[in-house]
């Protein structure tokens, strides 16, 4: 009887499909490829459950398996994909070998040889070469079987991953192959079974021998010398699917052979047992057929499905630039249309119109970043850039919304986080600015605190120096007017205690301790090329349910269904952000409690800035701030100490030294007290005062005319009181001045350099800035970039052009445009005026790509007729290279590489700022001097 038992075809199709969606889940950590692992982690329990229900197909066989082909180099990835390390036969660690054939589907009666190695046992291995060197079936010789200990053979299947040649190499097939099918046949139970079938009157004696080599037949079943008669004697041939191993069984009656009716019944038997066998055969044949339709309509799908991946992400690049290519034009058109005289009514709709625009700008860039994030395709840049400035520069954009509603926004970073980082300083800012933007959205009180610190340091200190306040203070929380008052920012409870008081006292007696240090500290950090920080975003806001914790970072969800309808939004920020963190080399996680708040807190892995790579004047991502503030003294007063360390953390980035106290007249008592032997009392030259500390503590509203400033019996200068504020109003203020407070109010969240203009302001003290250079993008310093340069827009449609000429003119720049490629070569034949040109890139005939190559061609081939003409005299050589900058709205496929190798000099994403402008022309033209201008 000739034995087939499953399809090596099918099971090659399964290897293929199995090996891609791991590979996919692995590379791709998106929803959609953790639903693929879900999927095929599934498929490996369906094995078990598949080849038990159709055992009764199979009924020669006790149990199959796969073994896949693993060669030493991915065992490691082979053991962490599967959770389990490859065994031998005894159950032991496997040894170094070349490859192995580690069972990963098994039969649930032979479930116990999962995760063997069969390459251990040396009549398996020897079945496994043969078998996939000649692409046939392979039965081993007789052994004991694992489990059972019966005698019994395994016939071996090669399943291959490709299709093979017409005539392979034994190299070829090696090559090709996926794993390993076996089935196993108990021959003492296969052979008792057919037995117990047969029970009669007469005993059957059956012996059962491999015959391979004649002269030396081992027997598989029964007794070598066994009585019986031997009269009636019938041999019969077994073919379990070896051709070169040959087996025979010999059946004889044990007692004296029956009437001649019996001996021809008992042939009819084993007649009908042969054809009850075949007919097994034959409908397993049948489903094996079947099962490999149905794997191969599985791929099919799976490639349809990758193409309508694949079609996503072009649809999503088309529509973002049919999208963003008119709101371009929209969000150009009202910045033109403010720089004209409008009435207060009609700026008003102009303003609400271009914000409305810029956010669905926003909403398209999310929608994209999530597209590119599952394409592989999200790369981050390594520059330098100043973490401190980033986040200042965030708190910025929330300012006013944060004092509209009376919330406290502030930031720390701890000194030991290096002033500069290598990094991607957009992806970050976008990571924070998400981060706040959802605590600004769902705080309605309390505060929003975001610190930054090592994350080496994220366990406070235990022998930490005490707090430094000059009235000390106690840990414990205080009550005020019935309402306890927690030791946070703000005096509302958080969700995590980390920011707390308690925890974060020690992160600032740390710094103090470490200040003496801190040249040391600075060579040994100099040694280290990486620092991973921990980021910590708290707020005092809404929370989120338990029951949607666990889907906070899905995308497109939302805690609940009103939540879109209260605050809006799409719920793919938080998706975003974690792809990124990620991306970093970081996580992320949160503590949330309802109605008390969330805190989120991740890492991120940066680069240590050598001093060298921010020394370029051009590069805008590290913080200037002045220096004429060093060596002052000023006193915080705030009864809240959280808050006071993160006034006093700004302070100090200005070189001020500070001391904190918790009210006015302890602040008079320490200047009253100077020169005494207590070393921390100071002489100041600037008291900052929290408002609500002077209204509502126990200043109650004091005047400071009031108050003792004396010194030994003398009156000294009153230094500098200046009110710090998150909201302020007029009667505030007046009271305000009338207490002896200056005009100018600090106004919350503070960031250093408006602090620093505030106190030039108060102090008159430093070299006031000249209009334009508070930031190195600003309107003037463009204005003597451009002024005066001929620029060409080659654009194809007419709204853009006239975008692009208008934000340029503005700036004093003479424009020419161009409606197509073709027509940009023509203005830009050799010799030209233009400094240079602004190049769309999707036009039609001929594309910005092309035009740029063949300007560059036409520039190349003039430069090397010049320098030749050049090299018999001493004249100088002659250079035509005109900057061309890309502008498009596609920012999936118009890349900056791309850009480049078509020879172009920048890029602009459509519809560009100021910033964006500055950016892309700084590196060819150089401002004018303002005195010129």
């Amino acid at each position: 009887m000739v034995l087939k038992c499953f399809s090596c075809s099918s099971l090659s199709e399964f290897f293929k499909i199995k090996q891609g969606i791991l590979g996919y889940c692995f590379f791709f950590p998106s929803d959609y490829a953790l639903c693929a692992m879900a999927f095929l982690q599934e498929m490996q329990e369906t094995f078990a459950e598949y080849t038990a229900r159709t055992a009764f197909e199979r009924p020669l066989l006790s149990g199959v398996a796969y073994a896949e082909r693993v060669v030493h180099s991915e065992r490691e990835k082979f053991e962490r994909q599967h959770g389990w390390i490859i065994k031998t036969m005894q159950r032991e660690p496997s040894p170094i070998r070349d490859e192995y054939a580690p069972v990963i589907f098994s039969q649930e009666t032979v479930s116990y040889i999962e995760s063997l190695d069969m390459m251990s046992g040396e009549e398996d291995r020897e079945n496994i070469l043969r078998a996939r060197a000649t692409g046939k079936a392979v039965l081993t010789s007789p052994f004991r079987l694992l489990g059972s200990h019966h005698l019994g053979v395994v016939l071996t299947f090669p399943v291959y991953k490709s299709k093979l040649p017409l005539r392979p190499t034994v190299e070829e097939r090696i090559e090709a192959t996926a794993g390993y099918l076996g089935g196993a046949f108990d021959v003492e139970s296969l052979v008792e079974n057919l037995l117990g079938q047969l029970a009669g009157n007469q005993d059957i004696l059956v012996n059962v021998y491999d015959v391979t080599n004649s002269s030396d037949p081992l027997i598989m079943y029964g007794h070598q010398n066994q009585d019986g008669d031997l009269a009636l004697l019938h041999e019969s041939k077994l073919d379990f699917g070896d051709p070169f191993r040959k087996h025979q069984m010999i059946c004889r009656y044990h007692q004296k052979a029956p009437t001649s009716w019996t001996a021809l019944t008992t042939a009819f038997l084993f007649f009908v047992i042969g054809l009850l066998v075949g007919y097994i055969l034959y409908g397993a044949a049948i489903h094996i057929v079947k099962v490999e339709d149905d794997f191969h309509e599985m791929q099919e799908l799976k490639v349809r499905a990758e193409a309508a991946d694949v079609a996503k992400s072009q649809f999503l690049a088309t529509v973002s630039h049919e999208i963003r290519t008119p709101m371009n034009g929209i969000l150009g058109m009202l910045a033109l249309l403010l720089d004209t005289d409008l009435s207060s009514t009609q700026r008003d709709y102009a303003q609400t119109a271009q914000v409305c625009g810029k956010a669905l700008i926003a909403l398209i860039n999310e929608v994209l970043d999530r597209a590119k994030i599952e394409a592989g395709k999200l790369e981050l840049e390594t520059v330098p850039f100043d973490i401190r400035s980033i986040l200042d520069d965030v708190l910025s954009l929330f300012s006013e919304k944060s004092r509209n509603k009376g919330i406290e926004l502030g930031v720390f970073v701890s000194d030991k986080v290096p002033e500069t980082v290598m990094g991607d300083p957009g992806r970050f800012r976008q990571i924070i600015t998400n981060l706040v933007g959802n605590s600004v959205k769902f705080t309605e009180r309390g505060h929003i605190f975001v610190k930054v610190q090592l994350a080496e340091n994220t366990k406070p200190m235990v022998d930490a120096k005490a707090e430094t306040c000059l009235n000390g203070g106690s840990d414990e929380g205080a009550m005020i007017s019935g309402t306890r008052q927690f030791k946070t920012l703000s005096g509302y409870e958080a969700a995590d205690e980390q920011n707390s008081w308690d925890s974060f006292k020690h992160l600032v007696a740390d710094e103090e301790l470490q200040y003496d240090a801190s040249i040391n500290m600075t060579v040994a950090n100099e040694a280290s090329t990486s620092v991973t920080l921990m980021v910590t975003v708290e707020d005092t806001g809404i929370g989120i349910p338990l029951i949607a914790q666990d889907r906070v970072f899905m995308p497109f969800m939302q805690a609940d269904s009103s939540t879109s309808r209260n605050y809006g939004g799409t719920g793919i920020g938080l998706s975003i952000t974690k792809c990124l963190v990620e991306l970093m080399g970081g996580h992320i996680s949160f503590i949330s409690r309802p109605q008390v708040g969330s805190t989120f807190s991740f890492t991120a892995g940066f680069g240590r800035s050598k001093k060298a790579s921010f020394s370029d004047p051009k590069k805008s991502n590290v913080e200037d701030l002045p220096s004429c503030f060093r060596g002052l003294k000023a006193i915080v007063v705030d009864g809240k100490p959280v808050r006071a360390a993160l006034t006093r953390y700004h302070l100090k980035r200005l070189g001020i030294l500070v001391e904190v106290a918790s009210s006015v007249k302890i602040a008079a008592s320490a200047c009253g007290k100077n020169g005494s032997s207590c070393g921390s009392k100071i002489q100041p030259d600037i008291i900052l005062v929290e408002k609500d500390s002077w209204l509502s503590g126990e200043d109650g509203g004091l005047s400071l005319r009031m108050l003792d400033w004396k010194h030994n019996g003398h009156v000294f200068k009153l230094p500098k009181m200046i009110l710090l504020a998150t909201n302020i109003t007029n009667a505030e203020l007046e009271k305000a001045k009338a207490a002896g407070f200056a005009d100018t109010t600090v106004m919350k969240p503070m960031r250093a350099s408006m602090v620093a203009a505030c106190l030039q302001q108060v102090l008159g003290i430093g070299k006031k800035r000249q209009p334009g250079k508070d930031l190195p993008n600003g309107s003037s310093v463009l204005q003597n970039l451009l002024c005066g340069k001929k620029i060409l827009v080659v654009d194809d449609n007419m709204v853009n052009r006239r975008v692009a000429a208008g934000a340029l003119k503005k700036f004093g720049a003479a424009v020419e445009c161009a409606e197509s490629g073709k027509a940009a070569l023509k203005l830009l034949q050799l010799p030209h005026c233009f400094d240079a040109c602004f190049m769309d890139i999707q036009m039609p005939e001929m594309d910005g790509f092309e035009a740029t190559r063949r300007i560059r061609t036409m520039e190349s081939q003039a430069n090397e007729q010049m320098n030749g003409d050049t090299d018999e005299g001493s004249g100088r050589k002659g250079e035509w290279h005109v900057p061309i900058l890309a502008m498009t709205a596609d920012v999936i496929h118009a890349t900056y590489d791309e850009c480049l190798k078509c020879g172009m000099d920048g890029y602009v994403s459509k519809p560009f700022e100021e910033e964006n402008l500055y950016q892309a022309v700084a590196k060819f033209f150089t401002a004018k001097s303002i005195s010129d201008s």
